[in-house]
């Protein structure tokens, strides 16, 4: 049965009966496949995470940060199967390189954004089942809407640009932590927006500072101040700016990605201070073997031992490709290895 209070335990490093599983999404696909029939409602979805033995389900405010439709110039694209598209991010010039298109381009509305699913999912849960508000990406959009060669070229060129878009997204997807945070069905907040890569950050420290750093604090400042447990995701390896996301009121961190950081490392410098989520490798459940799932899960529960700061779960996400009868093994395996007495 699930228990979203067992699951703020682990997120607050307080000792839990278990140790809980936890994504930051999954794919359609999958849960498709798991559930055995189509998700295409709120009723649908939560029976997908229950059943498949989360303590929540994630949902996020509707939203569509190009209602205009505008080209946004991605220059790459790969379609692996009809049911999976994927663009790569853009790497010239997008939709927003001037002033003049910054103020022509067309912005939603903080009415714009739809939180129907929070005000219904009450009445649908499961008893015990809770419901983890999320949404993100204000530094990647801000980059993205750009475009990275045109939005590097601006950290020396033009500024003034890069902060009119950054704090218009900023107030935007603020405005949506308000709204969750306040919400009666919301128990925990997650944030994700990356800003690093499995050998370094994305940007100088100093350039997240001024446009990544001030956001991630001011919604953490905001989950503390209606007591709702904080996670913040991003890959990529993060030493560097450890201090600087602990600083902000992150009281967990996701998905640390194996090629980037230990989890045992991580444990022994931040664990009085962070919990974490994830650190099964997305390649290994893609081509790995349920050995391999099995043996890697249970390595991350004992590194915790009866100190439950840790949560079982991909080093990313569960896109389709993944292997489902691995997925399940990573779930099975977490249930196995993680009942504390």
């Amino acid at each position: 049965m699930p228990n979203i209070e067992e699951f703020i335990k682990t997120i607050k490093r307080e000792q839990a009966a278990y140790v809980p599983i936890a994504e930051l999404g999954i794919h359609p696909l999958i849960k498709e496949k798991v559930l055995g029939r189509p998700v295409s409602t709120l009723k649908d979805d939560i029976d997908f995470w229950s059943l498949a033995g989360y303590d929540y389900i994630k949902i996020q405010p509707g939203a569509d940060f190009n209602p205009a439709n505008m080209d946004m110039a991605n220059e790459k694209a790969v379609s692996l199967d009809l049911a999976n598209n994927f663009n790569w991010a853009n790497e010239g010039n997008g939709a927003i390189n001037s002033i003049e298109e910054f103020e022509n381009y067309t912005f939603p509305g903080k009415d714009d954004f739809d939180y129907g699913k929070f005000d219904n999912v009450e009445e649908l849960l499961p008893s015990g089942m809770g419901v983890v508000g999320q949404y993100g990406d204000i530094f990647t959009m801000t980059w993205e809407m750009m475009g990275f060669e045109s939005f590097s070229f601006a950290l020396f060129e033009n500024t003034g640009l890069i902060k009119q878009l950054n704090d218009t997204l900023g107030e935007l997807v603020y405005s949506m932590f308000e709204v969750m945070a306040q919400h009666d069905a919301v128990d925990v907040l997650f944030y994700s927006d990356d800003i690093a890569y499995t050998n370094g950050l994305m940007m100088p420290p100093d350039v997240l500072d001024k446009y990544f750093f001030p956001w991630l604090k001011r919604i953490g400042e905001l989950a503390k101040y209606y007591n709702k447990p904080f996670i913040y995701h991003t890959d990529g390896i993060l030493y560097n700016v450890m201090d600087k996301i602990i600083a902000c009121g992150v009281d967990a961190l996701h998905p640390i990605e194996p090629k980037a950081m230990k989890l045992s490392e991580l444990k022994e410098k931040y664990g009085n201070q962070l919990s974490f989520i994830g650190h099964v490798e997305v390649d290994v459940l893609a081509r790995g073997s349920k050995d391999d799932i099995k043996k890697i899960v249970k390595e991350n529960i004992e590194l915790f031992d009866q100190y439950t700061g840790y949560c079982v779960g991909s080093s990313n996400s569960i896109p389709a490709y993944v292997n489902v009868e691995n997925y399940l093994a990573m779930i099975h395996a977490a249930k196995e290895f993680g009942k504390f007495n």
